[in-house]
Order: structure tokens, then sequence, then C-alpha cells
């Protein structure tokens, strides 16, 4: 059937399969992204000239096989005629798309799995699996492990709450920040908290920079000496400061120290502190170190000295913790008050994650002191300040729950492997794994420093995993003399650098003067909200079918062209696509990319990546499917 003859820039009419009558092009009912809702300084990514339904056709450039699409070309030539319409099999196709879609996530995590990840799902496991899950990690009561450094606090944190949270090497000063954790045994819940180890004013300056083994010149160039000189001067300081914080909110304080190097001055001065300030707090002392049963009484019995009973332990074997634990139980007592959490149970295992990465000193732990409204976590310009990947609730003015981690900065692998660090190397494994575990992702830059290669990386790494994602150019109030002019270059330049994440808005913050960093939390409530939406199928397939009328897919030499069948989303977080096609061999990167475009220009999605499959049809199906129907109708006819 002719088409009625058209102009080269006007659009040929739609022809619907089942009618085959023209139709008036209708725009769909969705959201577009000039009507989302933006808060203030939030950029998302504007519209690329033409890219319109009306207007892609005639931008749109030929294929990299040189051939021109004609106009005028019949719809059923290249989407569905009237026969495969009522031949198509819908439920089985929405079975493969799930399968298709499954098997994508599946390999996509074996690509990118770090090492940990196998125990922090056991983990998760367990948590759905308690029967006190409802119980809001902030009413939990919580139990604090103190000591000095290096006695073993993060190997105990990992036993208690079962996984590898915290980073455990034999060296000393590694725990800087407060790390929680949710632990149970039997039916008592709790949280742990990792706290670093307390040096005592006995120790000299020298002696408490190679304690904590802080260095005044890795990663910290551009900084002057003197500024370096007094961040390192008060860095015992502030790690002190978080365990005090983590002491004065404990319930059950675990008092830690080393059974095979014995007591030593700092256990005596840590000892004197606990029974002056806390008396009043249950103090469990804990001998850890003491893998053999018999040896460790003999170890713990100098420790009697201190005024508190011994417990023998071995946080790397589990001697001794169940004792432990059954101690630690006794003294907390049960929760009452909590009946009207049942109906919020699903609401609070839904609580979106937000990560927050990028290079060292771009100011991820200032904007999460400045969202949380606290110092949370050790904020100084010592390159590596923060090592494990910090977990803090926040809870915003209109009830919102969300779950903030900071991580370590993550710098290029081969500085990593060249600086020989396994303290950064776990490090860097922990915020990519923070990466996996949450729903969005702050990719923070500096404004002054603008995009370096390694941010891109990141966002590569960010856009494989699937993650929503705000772009947040922080320290925005060092950029001399603003206007709009200047941003709109500014983030023309981010755009073009980091093309990988075209689609996610872009938040200016300047977070130690708490300029706009609650833009951040809105952004990622909307992008969360895209992440986890749901296209209606009807709508999706309009959406494809005007895609495809529009800009047919090229011709082979033979002759061949592609043709879609139907189109289903089959996931969500990311929204998921797959298309059914004659063959996928027939459907080029180019108009792959083209498709992608269009889905993402008309159905919207911003903020969060989407992934299309290309699933062919088998032949051998089709033909069975119609020798059927030839069966059937002689059968008819013969009766």
């Amino acid at each position: 059937m002719a088409m009625p003859s058209t102009s080269s820039s006007s659009r040929p009419p739609i022809l619907h399969p089942a009618s085959k009558t023209p139709n008036t092009p209708r725009l769909l009912p969705l959201v577009s992204r000039a009507a989302a809702p933006r808060p203030l300084l939030l950029s998302f990514a504007p519209p690329a000239p033409g890219r319109g339904l009306r207007t892609a056709a005639a931008q749109q450039p030929a294929y990299e096989n040189g051939e021109e699409e004609e106009e005028g070309v019949e719809d059923d030539e290249y989407y569905s005629d009237e026969e495969e319409e009522e031949e198509l099999d819908v439920e089985a196709m929405e079975e493969e798309a799930r399968r298709a879609a499954a098997d994508l996530a599946a390999r996509l995590d074996r690509e990118l799995r770090v090492d940990g990840d196998v125990r922090e799902k056991r983990r998760t496991m367990r948590d759905k699996t308690s029967t006190s899950k409802h119980i809001p990690d902030s009413k939990l009561p919580k139990v604090a492990v103190i000591g000095r450094p290096n006695v073993g606090k993060s190997a105990l944190f990992n036993r208690l709450v079962g996984g590898n949270r915290a980073i455990v090497v034999d060296e000393p000063g590694v725990t800087r920040d407060r790390l929680y954790g949710r632990s149970y045994w039997g039916d008592q819940e709790f949280m742990v908290i990792d706290t670093g180890g307390v040096i005592t004013l006995s120790k000299s300056q020298a002696g408490v920079m190679e304690e904590l083994a802080i260095t005044t010149t890795v990663g910290m160039d551009g900084i002057p000496m003197a500024s370096r000189e007094a961040a390192i001067a008060r860095m015992p300081s502030m790690i002190e400061k978080q365990a005090v914080a983590a002491v004065e909110e404990a319930a059950v304080l675990l008092f830690l120290v080393d059974g095979q190097a014995g007591l030593v001055a700092a256990d005596i001065e840590i000892a004197d502190w606990l029974r002056r300030n806390f008396s009043h707090k249950c103090i469990i002392l804990a001998v850890n170190k003491c893998e053999s049963p018999r040896k460790g009484q003999m170890q713990a019995l100098e420790f009697w000295s201190l005024g508190f009973t011994p417990l023998p332990i071995s946080a790397i074997t589990g001697t001794g913790t169940g004792e432990l634990l059954d101690m630690v139980c006794s003294e907390l007592k049960k929760f009452e008050g909590l009946e009207g959490l049942d109906d919020v149970e699903e609401d609070e295992n839904r609580v979106p994650a937000i990560s927050i990465v990028g290079r060292p000193n771009v100011g991820k732990s200032s904007i999460l002191n400045a969202l949380v409204g606290e110092d949370r976590t050790i904020v100084s310009p010592v390159s590596g300040t923060t090592r494990d990947a910090i977990d803090t609730e926040l809870t915003t003015v209109d009830g919102q729950k969300y779950k903030l981690i900071d991580t370590a900065g993550i710098r290029r692998r081969a500085a990593v492997a060249s600086a020989g660090s396994t303290t950064e190397t776990l490090s860097v494994k922990r915020a990519f794994s923070a990466i996996r575990r949450s729903d969005v992702v702050a990719l923070v830059i500096e404004a002054m420093a603008c995009v370096s290669e390694q941010d891109y990386k990141i966002a590569e790494r960010i856009e494989k995993e699937g993650k929503a994602c705000v772009i947040v150019v922080n320290k925005w109030d060092t950029i001399p003399n603003k206007n709009n002019e200047s941003t709109t270059h500014y983030e023309q330049d981010v755009r073009e650098k980091l093309r990988v994440l075209d689609w996610a808005p872009i938040v200016y913050c300047s977070a130690i003067n708490g300029n706009s960093v609650e833009k951040i939390i809105s952004a990622a409530s909307l992008v969360e909200k895209e992440r986890s939406r749901r296209l209606g199928t009807s709508i999706l397939n309009q959406v494809v079918r005007e895609a495809v009328a529009f800009k047919a897919p090229p011709r082979t030499r033979g002759g061949k062209r592609g043709r879609v069948y139907y189109t289903t989303q089959a996931a969500v977080r990311p929204p998921t696509f797959v298309l059914f096609v004659n063959d996928a061999k027939l459907f080029p990167e180019p108009y792959r990319r083209y498709m992608h475009k269009q889905l993402r220009s008309d159905a919207g999605f911003p903020g969060t990546p989407i992934r299309l499959l290309w699933r062919s049809r088998k032949r051998t199906d089709r033909q069975q499917r119609r020798s059927n129907t030839e069966a059937r109708g002689a059968l008819v006819a013969a009766s």
C-alpha cells in the first residue's frame, strides 16, 4: 500500500498495524524533563538539537555504510504486519525478557564483583531473616569497642557483625571514623560501633605521627607545610573525639586489650579514663589475641589490675566470643514501645542508599557532615583521612529516610599500586563495594580542578553498575566572577568530559559554607524514583513504533531490513528494556544508539542509566507457528 507523498521535511503519518489507516501522530502522556520539578542550582542535561521525533529524521546523519533511508516506506515493512502481530506470544516473550535481564545482571555482577561482596550478601540475607529487622538502626542499643591502637578492635567488629565491613591490617591507626554495624545474638539485636585507637597524652608528636602512620607528603601537593603540620597536629584529637562520641552514645563498652603484648601504660590510662567518666555504664574487659583457651587464662591474669574482670577471647578464631556476647546481651535491656513499627517494615527495608564517591580531597566528608549537621566524619587536608565506608542515617524534614555512605578517595590504580599501601588498596575496594550496595551515587568533583581522567573512570564504573547518579560540583564558591554564562560553559565542559553520564543532573554547592548541599538530597530523591519507574507496555511500544517509523533500520547489501516485533520493560533499578526483532544483527550500533536516545528523549528517565537488549526471534519458531496455523486452517476447511 503506497503512502501519501510528503516533503523531505515533513513526517509521514503512522500506520497502525491493525487498522492500516493513517493516524495523526500523538504526543505520549509522559512527564517530560522540562516538566519535572528541579531544585535550584540543579542542572539536567538539555535535549540535544533535533532530539524530538519531528526533527530527528531531518538531522540524523547517514549510517556508517553510507545508505540513505528513503521516505514513504510503509510502516509494516519495518515494524510488524498484521499476521505477525496476531502470532506474537506475548507471555513467552515477557518470560524471555525477564530471563535476559537476569542473565545480564548476573554477568555484570561477576565482572564487577569486589572482594568481600559474598560476605556482604550473606550478612544482608541474615539481616533480612532477622526477627527484629523492622527496628530502625537509630533505636537499637549500641555497643562500642574501644581501646588503644592495634589491639584488634576492627577484627572484633567484623566478627560481631558477621562480615568484612572494617579494614583489618596489621598496622596501627587504620580506623579513624566511627563505623556502625548491625549484629544480633539469640533474640537480642544491637548496633556495634568500631572506633579509632585512643592516643594518650603521654605520646610525643613524633610518636603519634608514627603510631597513626600519618604522612606529610603523599597526596598533599599544593597544601602549604604549615597547613599540613596543623592538620596532623589535630588528627589525634579528632580521632579521640570520634571515639568519645561512640562511648557516650553506647549502652555497653567493650574495652579491648592485647593479650600477647601484655599490660601497657596506655591500657592503664584508658581504664582510669573510663572508670572516672563512664562508671555508670557497663564496661566489659576483653583480652584479645588469646587463641589458646589454656594460655588465654594465663595471659589475662595481669589485666586484673585494671579493676575489671578480664575475659580472654580471639577475634580471629572466635574463641570466647560466644561468652562475650552472652555478657553483652545480659546487660542490654529489651526494648519496649516498638509495637507500631511493624507497619513501616517495608519502608524501612527500602531506605535509599546514597554513596558519596570521588577522588581524594574533593570534599566528600565535608558534604556528609553538612548533610547530617554534625561532625560525623573527620575532615582534614591530609590525603586518605577517610578509609572505611561510613554509613550514616539521615531523616529529612518531610520524614524521608536515607542512608549516606562516605567513602575513601579513589586514586588511579597505578598510583595505588606504586604506593604499595595495603590500607589504601582495601579502602578503594570498600569504595567500590559502597557503589554496589547503593541506589544513588553522588560523584563529587572539585570546581577549580574540574574533571580529570580519574573522574571519568569512576563515572564509567557507576554507569556499568547501573546506579542512578548526581554529579556534585563542590567548592563552587572558589570560582571567581561567576555568572550565568560561566555556569553554562562550565556545565558544557562537564558534560563533554563526563559524556558517559550525560543523563545525570549537576548540583553546584559549597560544603564548607553549607550552600545548596540540601539540593543533593532533592536530586538524589528524584533520580532514585526514576530508577525505580516502570513504563507501561503500550506506551513503550508506541515510543518504539514512532521511532522506527520515523527512522527505519538500514538495509543490508542483500536487501534485508531489521523489524521490531515487540518491546517490554523487563526490570527496574536500572530500567532494562528488551526489543524482540527478526534478527539482532540487522541493527547496527549507530541505530541502537539512535533508539537509546529516542527512548530517553520520549520516555524520560533522567538521572539513571537505561539498558536495551536486542533479542532475535527464532525463525524455526515462526515457521512452526505458521505451519500450525495452516494445519488448523486445512482441518477446518476439511470439516
